[in-house]
């Protein structure tokens, strides 16, 4: 088979080699300066990307990993914050929880709560145990972690489904068998214009037998401060209603018998509660500048309407246990994984509901009746992975095994509006609402759904690297995949479509290959190659909420109800440079996606649907360097450059182009450049204390303008993404004609964040600024049933002022 790289992709890739060659060479007569002056080397990160302990610049693919001092040093508590120093890593924040994770411009848009079907794009591990889930990847607490590893490009050889963008793993200490220890870190801090917030954590390691046994256990409790306001019915005001909390634990024990056996079980619980969400509003049916038999409202920065009280809820289970034997030339893994988690979105649907019922002529009391919609996600996956790997000095290492994976997913969807059966039963007819309702939904609920899922998964994987000369090393992998879904659907009430125990199966199998080449031009320069194919798997639509839908929706967006599974190729050239002083690793990538799964809104239907693209692209260049370039000062960047487009264009059944989805267009969610740099300097403190030290550090990050969903950039016509939205709706005495112009096109932003500590051997305390310029940046876009009941943007937190203290004992 020929492979033919774009000419675009082999001359960016020969730039960024040479640019890196240039900045090592410079690099590398900068060290024989500074050798004298200061011995410093930088840490040695080791990585299991591989499923074999390598350091990073013997990793022959672009990866990147993260300490857990680097962790400390930056601040960070979330993925989100993680991703500001990861080139290529976006996080598309859609409200607490329910983010969703790109890598490389691999995005295929918005997936939102209703859509529990679709798959992730990438794939998260705890340690072995996967424990990604579409939109819903548990917000983990970073502490005690010995390091966050994110492996750019699809990882499907060795991480299967769900990796077609890449992999991130976060990496745990594992308990030690030399000595009792611990740890705890508490903080405190304020909001800008919101409220306090705060955290408390600790960690103790406890040999349970001498050099037999040891157990290493993990607590935390964070609370959230708030910053968003909602206005209420009749002028008051709820403030800060985005607080919450996070609280959980992991505790692992390490089992020794012999000397080469380990065996490490453990039990994580995590639950988080949030009280509202970081959105924004610019318009909703209750409260709008048009109104004339109502209160007229222009929304200040961070407020939004309410006329419920909003939640979300997450409790996560994970018992797991890790099994390592070294024989005679192999070593034998054996991962088992149990999860089970408890998901509540509770949000107020009022705005919706209400829209629907200004079309359905009921009297403004009934418009103003308060909807609550609750989705709630129950999982419950059990994972098995066994594998095989050499541990010799042989020129040939391989690694295989097997995996198998049965995930029961319960989706449920309902609408709880007391008082609207009256009100349907009243307008429509007598025993409207019973009739629709079809003996299933719940009494004053015009919507409920039952979304059972069963998803079971069988792969066989393996990889070997040889060394063809000291220098030269060749990797070949691949895995086959076996997969099939089965779902039932029930969806009644008024708003919902009639159906009842409907049963949709979709499976698939195929095999994603992996090739890479590393050379080693010099002890410090290193080039490595790749080419591998990732994956994701199809699935079927929900069925529309007919009833809401108008003629036109309805002609467009009817017939879509299967999509097929998405795969890609990824090609890359990279550079990875070491010296005392400085590391440099850089890349050229060009991905091409097949069948890329995109999301939609349905419109006026209140519904989202995914269909296939038959090809896009994703290229680019992406740099990460660590320097010291004297005694006291470190600092480092992390930038990105990446064209994400669709190569393929695909018309509705009037002609039109459907959902934004144009050759030439943006993939959605990823921007075009993205650069984060973080300088710290060191210094000594000898008078407070003999061996303390002190350091001020400052991070900068810009990110620049992105779209939510590929709809967004012609929501005005080509090339065009001014939103003009007519509120199409009379309620408030509005003449439905009134219009709200928003620019979709998410504005780039900077953010600052500022800090500086003290450090004697056993603790060290820290006061910081994060956002010390107050941005107030669009995250996201959201809207509600087309944007007729409801438009807004997701926000980040404001300026906060904040005080670490960190123990060790």
């Amino acid at each position: 088979m020929s492979i033919l790289l774009p000419r675009k992709f082999i001359a960016m890739t020969g730039t960024a080699i040479a640019t890196s060659l240039l900045l090592g060479g410079f690099a590398a007569a900068q060290d024989q300066v500074e050798e004298k002056k200061d011995s410093f080397v930088f840490e040695e990160i080791l990585v299991t990307a591989t499923k074999r302990s390598s350091t990073i610049q013997d990793v022959p693919f672009s990866i990147n990993a993260l300490s857990g001092a680097d962790i400390q040093k930056t601040g960070s508590t979330n993925l989100e914050d993680v991703a500001r120093n990861v080139a290529g890593l976006m996080i598309q924040n859609l409200g607490p929880g329910q983010s969703q994770v790109a890598i490389r411009g691999v995005s295929a848009g918005q997936i939102v709560r209703d859509q529990p079907g679709v798959k992730e794009q990438v794939g998260v591990y705890l340690d072995e145990s996967v424990i990604s889930l579409s939109l819903f990847t548990p917000d983990l607490d970073l502490y005690d972690l010995n390091r966050v590893e994110v492996l750019r490009g699809p990882q499907g050889t060795l991480f299967g489904s769900g990796s077609v963008g890449g992999t991130i793993r976060y990496i745990t200490n594992q308990p030690s068998l030399d000595g009792a220890e611990g740890s705890l870190e508490g903080n405190v801090n304020s909001i800008s214009g919101g409220s306090m917030g705060g955290h408390f954590k600790a960690m103790v390691n406890i040999p349970v037998s001498e050099d037999k046994a040891a157990l290493r256990i993990v607590g935390y409790h964070t609370e959230y401060g708030g910053y968003i306001d909602a206005l209420t019915e009749g002028g008051g005001i709820w403030e800060n209603v985005n607080n919450g909390h996070r609280s959980g634990g992991r505790a692992t024990l390490l089992i020794q018998p012999t000397d080469n056996v380990t065996i490490t079980p453990r039990v994580i619980y995590q639950k988080i509660k949030s009280n509202g969400n970081n959105r924004q509003e610019v318009f909703n049916l209750y409260a709008n500048p048009y109104t004339t038999t109502r209160p007229p409202v222009t929304f200040k920065e961070r407020q939004q309407f309410l006329l419920l009280r909003e939640g979300f809820n997450d409790e996560t289970f994970i018992a797991d246990t890790t099994i390592a034997v070294e024989m005679e030339g192999i070593d034998v893994t054996s991962v088992t994984s149990y999860t089970d988690r408890d998901i509540l979105v509770s949000r107020d649907a009022s705005a919706l509901t209400g829209s629907v019922s200004v079309d359905l002529g009921f009297p403004d009391a009934a418009v103003l009746l308060p909807s609550n919609l609750r989705d709630t996600t129950k999982v419950q996956q059990f994972t098995q992975e066994l594998r095989v790997s050499s541990n010799n000095d042989s020129p040939l290492q391989w690694v295989g095994g097997v995996f198998y994976s049965n995930t029961d997913r319960f989706y449920k969807q309902f609408l709880p509006t007391p008082g609207y059966d009256a009100v349907t039963d009243a307008v429509l007819g007598a025993g409207t609402s019973a009739a629709v309702g079809m003996g299933v939904a719940p009494a004053d609920s015009p919507f409920y759904s039952e979304l059972p899922y069963t998803l079971e998964q069988i792969a066989v994987f393996g990889e070997a690297s040889y060394d063809i000369s000291d220098r030269l090393q060749v990797t070949a992998g691949g895995r086959y995949y076996d997969y099939k879904e089965e779902r039932s659907v029930t969806q009644v009430g008024l708003f919902g479509n009639g159906v009842v125990d409907q049963v949709d199966k979709t499976a698939s199998n195929g095999f994603t290959p992996r090739f890479l080449a590393s050379y080693d031009v010099s002890d410090e320069v290193t080039l490595n190659a790749q080419i591998s194919k990732g994956f994701r798997l199809g699935g079927v639509n929900d069925p529309l909420n007919t009833a809401l839908c108008n003629a036109q929706d309805l002609a467009i967006f009817g017939g879509f109800q299967d999509y097929d599974d998405e795969t890609l190729w990824n090609y890359e050239a990279g550079v990875k440079i070491k010296t005392d002083n400085v590391t440099l690793n850089a890349a050229a990538f060009y991905t091409k996606m097949s069948n890329l799964q995109v999301t939609l809104d349905a419109g006026s239907c209140s519904s989202r649907i995914s269909f296939n693209v038959p090809e896009a692209h994703s290229q680019g260049v992406e740099v990460e360097m660590k320097a010291h370039p004297f005694e006291g000062l470190d600092l480092s960047l992390a930038s990105s450059l990446i064209q994400s487009e669709f190569d393929s264009t695909i018309v509705d059944s009037n002609g039109d182009v459907l959902g934004g989805v144009r050759d030439g267009n943006r993939l959605p969610s990823t921007p075009k450049f993205n650069i984060a740099m973080t300088a710290t300097y060191n210094f000594a403190l000898d008078s407070v204390s003999s061996g303390a030290e002190g350091y001020v550090s400052a991070t900068f990050q810009h990110r620049s303008s992105v779209f939510t969903q590929p709809s967004d950039q012609e929501v005005g016509g080509p090339d065009n993404p001014v939103l003009t939205q007519a509120s199409g709706l009379p309620f408030g005495g509005a003449s439905g004609a009134d219009n709200t112009v928003l620019d979709l096109e998410l504005d780039g932003y900077q953010t600052m964040n500022l800090s500086a500590g003290i450090v004697l051997e056993d603790w060290e305390v820290v006061a910081y600024v994060n956002n010390v310029t107050d941005e107030n940046a669009n995250l996201s876009f959201d809207k509600e049933r087309g944007g007729r009941a409801r438009l807004g943007f997701r926000t980040n937190q404001p300026r906060t002022y904040g005080l670490t203290f960190r123990a060790n004992f």
